[in-house]
């Protein structure tokens, strides 16, 4: 109702956009989307074929990434507002580009867990507050309490590659019974893939039978820390 009665502005211009979207339409043109050409499994850019270097010499333990845009400008400066500086009204702009029709079929949301002491210090899990939307505009369930992260490590970014893996390497438990689950792990941010895949791991050990990632954003190959 508010809709009809408020203006609807983009959040990236403050200009007048259609209703129910968050973005103008010059605007929504600029995103900085992932091209079709892309590895099937981590959904890095390809020049040719369907799986990059890494994810044929080394398998991970997730199926598939959905990642519709590049974690650049301005997509990059949105996630840092709603990350760090607490903008919760950017969590629905953020999530729209997961509930497209386009999404693989899964049987449930696992929002990336943080552990307790990064939650004190946040005050929300920025991944559970986009699996919420995701989960009811999909009508698919969200499993808030399936997994927990017993360590707390340090920021992924501050690492180099090669630690990055080896940090998070028994940070996550599973409590649910997962058996015959397809499940996709909702996350705002992927750069290497070693968080999404410590967690796809443990939550196959758990019984899933296919764990995919979606997040909003992926860092791209020449933007990785080294």
């Amino acid at each position: 109702m508010l809709g009809r009665v408020l203006p609807e502005t983009c959040v990236l211009c403050a200009s007048s956009s259609t209703v129910g979207l968050r973005f103008c339409a010059p605007c929504f043109a600029t995103l900085p989307r992932i091209g079709a050409s892309r590895c099937r499994v981590c959904a890095l850019p390809l020049t040719s074929g369907e799986l990059c270097g890494r994810c044929t010499n080394h398998p991970p333990h997730y199926d598939g990434v959905r990642a519709p845009y590049a974690y650049v400008f301005p997509l990059d400066a949105l996630i840092h507002a709603y990350k760090y500086r607490g903008d919760l009204s950017l969590a629905p702009a953020l999530a729209d580009a997961l509930t497209d029709a386009g999404a693989p079929q899964v049987d449930a949301l696992v929002p990336m867990p943080l552990s307790a002491a990064r939650l004190r210090e946040r005050g929300f899990n920025q991944a559970q507050e986009l699996a919420r939307i995701v989960g009811r505009r999909l009508r698919l369930p969200v499993l808030s309490r399936a997994c927990r992260k017993v360590k707390d490590t340090p920021p992924q970014a501050a690492l180099e590659w090669s630690a990055r893996k080896r940090n998070v390497r028994g940070a996550f438990v599973c409590d649910a019974d997962l058996s015959g689950y397809r499940v996709a792990i909702v996350d705002d941010v992927m750069t290497t893939g070693a968080t999404l895949d410590e967690l796809a791991r443990v939550i196959k050990r758990a019984g899933a039978v296919e764990v995919q990632g979606w997040v909003v954003a992926r860092t791209l190959r020449g933007t990785l820390a080294r």
